[in-house]
């Protein structure tokens, strides 16, 4: 019988971090308990096989979705009792250990919060594949997945991290060669987001952009667009961003185009910026895509060149508030170099 004495850092408590240690431990038929530390720290007496507690320190090393191990310290040691089962252990009242635990957790957010992105860029892809695993057609993935509660959720979450700007890729230029019923039924969706969301976006200050060719889009559509742009074109702390009918080629050669037609002949890059789509927005620091697909399918190749990547097989109807959290903790503990 081995033992071992863990003690992590970071953010490990108010995130359940410590039901997932008890559900690893049941799972690899290791017994002791684990414990919150006044400090902020999680401490973690295991015991079990050798080959066990290796698999069951590598696991808690990577932590649960919503946690982030900032230290992890380790030390395996002789048994000094025999443990029947796991279990979490609370030394306080369950509300004065719930308390602590936010608390700790509260001071780990405010520091993720300083340096989280200003700007999040989202692909969210995986509804059609969502609803086919479902045995329904694939329509069904897009409005389970453009519900305004699932939205206004990520919305919530990203204001609540510090995010300033919020990009969505609800439609892009290649699309247009899907079926034409369910090119008509997303744009429905669209438009009845987009109504919904007017009330919301006026009462919380949230100002809105439409990115892309609107030459294409119904009539019913636009107008909704148009409408929110203009009751929310004066709002400057929160900002959200729908892409629709856009394609990153498809908006640099719109830019061309339009610098042809003012006459210039030759532009710096910031001058080139200026034509882009997203000339009032500053550039994504984080590119979400969902559904295990590694690629940008030509989504702001100008503005995404010093862009972090993050890539989940979660399907966008799947994607949820702790997932947003989890790409942005992640952000937070790369570092950007910007060719330095």
């Amino acid at each position: 019988m081995k033992e071992l004495k863990i003690i992590l850092s970071g953010r490990v408590q108010g995130v359940r971090f410590r039901h997932f240690v008890k559900e690893t431990a049941d799972v690899l038929d290791v017994k002791g308990y684990v414990q919150n530390q006044p400090d902020g720290s999680v401490l973690v007496v295991a015991q079990g096989s050798e080959g066990n507690l290796k698999i069951f320190l590598e696991r808690l090393q990577k932590g649960n979705a919503l946690s982030k191990i900032d230290s992890f310290h380790y030390i395996w040691r002789e048994a000094s009792e025999i443990f029947e089962s796991f279990e979490i252990k609370i030394d306080k009242a369950f509300v004065a250990d719930q308390t602590l635990s936010l608390f700790n957790l509260s001071k780990s957010l405010f520091h993720m919060r300083t340096k989280s992105p200003r700007h999040v860029a989202i692909i969210p892809d995986g509804n059609r594949r969502w609803a086919q695993e479902r045995g329904k057609p694939g329509i069904e993935g897009h409005a389970y997945a453009s519900r305004y509660e699932h939205l206004r959720s990520l919305l919530d979450e990203a204001r609540n991290l510090g995010v300033e700007y919020v990009t969505f890729w609800a439609f892009s230029t290649d699309n247009w060669q899907r079926e034409k019923h369910e090119v008509d039924r997303l744009f429905s969706l669209m438009t009845r987001v987009l109504k919904r969301l007017e009330r919301d976006a006026v009462a919380k200050k949230i100002r809105f952009r439409h990115i892309g060719r609107r030459d294409r889009l119904p009539g019913k559509l636009l107008r909704a667009i148009e409408s929110l742009e203009g009751r929310t074109k004066d709002f400057q702390d929160f900002n959200l961003q729908i892409a629709i009918d856009y394609g990153g080629r498809d908006e640099i050669l719109r830019a061309v185009n339009r610098m042809l037609a003012n006459g210039d002949k030759s532009v710096s890059e910031g001058d080139f910026m200026k034509y882009l789509d997203t000339h009032e927005i500053p550039d994504p620091d984080l590119i979400i895509r969902t559904a295990g697909e590694y690629r940008l399918s030509g989504f702001m190749p100008v503005q995404g060149a010093y862009a972090e990547f993050y890539f989940t097989d979660r399907k966008f109807p799947d994607f949820m508030p702790e997932d947003l959290r989890a790409a942005v903790s992640e952000f937070v503990r790369r570092k950007r170099n910007y060719g330095k």
